[in-house]
């Protein structure tokens, strides 16, 4: 046993395995959190930092509990601080605003009896007001993979903990994309059930009446295993309803916008192309696929915070900020402000109301039988850019999400490839509460149809040599330039044409350039399946440690070949001559 066996990426399924087989026990998982929640301090993902003395009792009830009756057993989840944790301060990431609660919120409290064990609480835009992850007294949460970019809000720090290893999942919440915009720009999974689906009780509001708590996964089966400890009512809670699931299915048509969308940020042309790769994806996948009008939707979003719906979340904190002037950040309180304006009179609020049930009867007889699909983000913008101007940035970030809630839909929002290196792309699939059951099997389709492994090439196949058509022809695209671990030695077989023969060595070996590429899954088999001998795909390990499956040479057919392991690659020795 040992904390050096428990992966970086914490699945349900790495630590069941690590679980049954001894490979570490959850007292060693959680001390690896701790260890990597330290590792990653500025890049700002908690308020309350996971602490071993705080998380011992939470462990110690393990003991009493029969792991095979406990779905959840020994697994980590971050919370976002805006939900209650018993007697861990809550701030919803205003100092002045911190207190203990006496006992946990309800959905923290149903996965504790599943097994599950809270590490920590995580940063959030303040009181939930905002989509970008920069809002927090407590400092910016820097993205998971490119630090210079935004995490996305308001539950970013909690998508940030999951990317980083430092929780299996974690609770988010979502008002308008604060649960699927941070799982968009860091990679994930980010499941939003039907309004009340799962209790809100204990989670400090920002527009009550359409609030959901909200999970960040890796995979939709992770999502749905949480699900299944959350999901029902709660009684004394108000919002709380009876949503029980259906019988999953695929959905009969899959629904795109007809017009065309618009995207935004200094990688708006890198999302778009990301965007008509998925659709192609879709379009040839098989599956039926139809077109509609999303214009209404665009309306119902602009009724959220540009209409007098948008009282709702000054009357949760109105008395807060009167009472404490100067306690919030000067962008949070006045986006809660505008709640106040004069012209937002009842009956605005009426012929608000009667607009949105007429756009709802709408999109629900779309939904019949589908689900929608929409990019998660129409891009992403630096922390800095973000900062100069932060209602422009933050308003962009909604414009595929806003209108969820107010129309009672289901989301899930998954990984659809990457507009670029480290710049993941994803898009969201909607659809009616009665057919949420069908957004597990949806997204397994759509994962299956756009899976890439990535895939080491050092030498024909590389950009610009003679295979390189081999590798478009089969869908791959390039990500990066990289390089091998020290411990390879390259040759140039005696072939026609020549070709490089990559060979591991336990001494004397050296750092080869390669270059990384990702090739669609559906393709994978049939690339190696026409790799001549001596040549084949075994796991290269790069100069940061991973391993990737690329092209490697037995060693029976170098013992002749005249080796270019100096060269340092075959692009490289190609240039020299040689």
């Amino acid at each position: 046993m040992s904390i050096q066996a428990v992966p970086g990426e914490l699945t349900l399924h790495a630590l069941r395995s690590g679980y049954l087989s001894g490979a570490f026990t959850p007292g060693e998982v959680i001390l690896a959190v701790v260890e990597r929640a330290v590792r990653d301090r500025e890049m700002k993902i908690w308020i309350t930092e996971p602490d071993a003395e705080r998380i011992a009792p939470y462990l110690e009830r393990l003991e009493k509990l029969n792991p095979a009756e406990c779905p959840l057993w020994g697994i980590p989840f971050a919370v976002k601080d805006n939900i209650e944790v018993a007697g861990w301060p809550v701030t919803a990431a205003c100092p002045d605003y911190e207190y203990t609660p006496k006992s946990h919120a309800a959905v923290v409290e149903r996965l504790i009896a599943a097994g599950a064990v809270p590490v920590g609480k995580t940063n959030l835009d303040q009181f939930a007001t905002g989509l970008v992850g920069t809002r927090s007294p407590y400092g910016a949460t820097r993205n998971a993979l490119r630090p210079e970019l935004i995490s996305g809000g308001s539950s970013s720090g909690s998508a940030v903990a999951v990317a980083r290893g430092q929780a299996a999942f974690a609770l988010g919440t979502d008002t308008a994309g604060s649960g699927r915009v941070p799982a968009a720009l860091n990679g994930l999974v980010g499941y939003k059930p039907a309004v009340g689906a799962w209790p809100s009780a204990g989670v400090i509001p920002a527009c009550r009446s359409i609030d959901c708590v909200t999970v960040f996964t890796r995979t939709p089966d992770e999502a749905a295993a949480v699900d299944r400890a959350v999901r029902g009512p709660l009684a004394g809670d108000p919002y709380s309803a009876d949503r029980p699931l259906n019988r999953p299915g695929q959905p009969r048509v899959w629904l795109l916008p007809e017009e065309p969308l618009t995207f935004y940020g200094p990688f708006a042309g890198e999302y778009e192309a990301a965007w008509d790769g998925a659709k192609d994806r879709l379009l040839r996948s098989g599956a039926e696929v139809r077109e509609v009008k999303i214009g209404t939707l665009q309306e119902a979003a602009a009724l959220l915070y540009e209409g007098p719906l948008v009282a709702e979340r000054w009357s949760d904190l109105a008395s807060f900020i009167e009472e404490h002037p100067g306690a919030a950040l000067p962008v949070t309180e006045r986006i809660l402000r505008s709640g106040a304006k004069p012209e937002y009179s009842a009956a605005s609020l009426f012929e608000a109301q009667h607009r949105l049930a007429a756009i709802k009867a709408e999109v629900r007889e779309w939904l019949g039988g589908a689900v929608l699909v929409l990019p998660t983000c129409g891009g992403t913008w630096t922390r800095e850019q973000a900062e100069a101007d932060p209602v422009g940035a933050n308003s962009a970030m909604g414009l595929y999400t806003n209108h969820c809630n107010l129309l009672d839909l289901s989301a899930i929002a998954v990984p659809a490839g990457s507009a670029g290196p480290d710049l993941p792309f994803g898009v969201t699939l909607f659809t009616v509460p009665g057919e949420e059951a069908n957004l597990l099997p949806a997204s397994r389709f759509l994962l299956q149809q756009q899976a890439y492994i990535r895939v080491a090439v050092c030498g024909l196949h590389m950009r610009g040599m003679a295979l390189e058509p081999q590798m478009t022809g089969f869908g791959a695209r390039f990500v990066e330039e990289a390089a091998t671990a020290a411990c390879y030695r390259l040759y140039r077989l005696p072939t026609e044409p020549a070709k490089p023969g990559l060979v591991r060595t336990a001494s004397g070996g050296a750092s080869i350039a390669l270059e990384l590429w990702e090739m669609p899954a559906a393709s994978f088999g049939l690339f190696t399946a026409g790799i001549p001998a001596p040549l084949g795909i075994g796991r290269i390990e790069l100069e940061d440690g991973s391993t990737v499956p690329g092209f490697v040479c037995e060693a029976y057919a170098v013992q002749e070949a005249e080796e270019l392991t100096a060269y340092g690659g075959w692009r490289k020795a190609q240039k020299a001559g040689v």
